[in-house]
């Protein structure tokens, strides 16, 4: 037995309305599917009784999703109501979520006017197997590490 595909990868927001908006129309991603999980099984699965979340799934536009449909899952919880955790990469148990782009300095601009927060300017990849590409790391609304790369054939 093994591991097909990757599924999706998911992360907890505080504003499910206003993530949707970020990642549409900041980041350029396609809203597959909203779904409100309150049910036994899902408080079940997450380890809280009585779990409500609000859940949104993305795609990437035109892209090949694997067999669950998206590559993004965003949740609210909206009961119970969880703490902030501190942004960063460095904290074991953090993650990020990497995009490829052919425009990384719009993108870049597109996502700091809606409220990203750069934690550098995009850098010229100077070594490894993306050598010539250029990448940057921007934290959404919530602190979630969100790092775009633009290929090296794309920065030529």
């Amino acid at each position: 037995m093994t591991i097909n595909s990757v599924w999706h990868a998911g992360f907890t927001v505080s504003d499910i309305e206003r993530s949707i908006a970020f990642y549409t129309e900041a980041v350029g991603l396609e809203l597959r599917h909203r779904q409100v999980q309150r049910n036994e099984y899902t408080s079940t699965f997450v380890g809280y009784p009585d779990a409500h979340l609000e859940v949104a799934q993305f795609t990437l536009p035109g892209g090949q999703p694997g067999r669950s449909g998206h590559v993004l899952e965003l949740c609210q919880y909206v009961n119970p109501r969880g703490g902030r955790i501190e942004p960063g990469t460095n904290a074991i148990g953090s993650g990020h979520i990497a995009f490829e782009t052919d425009a990384l300095d719009a993108t870049f601009a597109r996502m700091v006017a809606a409220g990203a927060t750069p934690v550098s300017d995009p850098v010229e990849i100077a070594a490894g197997v993306n050598r010539g590409g250029r990448t940057v790391y921007l934290r959404d609304p919530d602190g979630i590490t969100v790092e775009l790369v633009q290929a090296p054939e794309a920065a030529a």
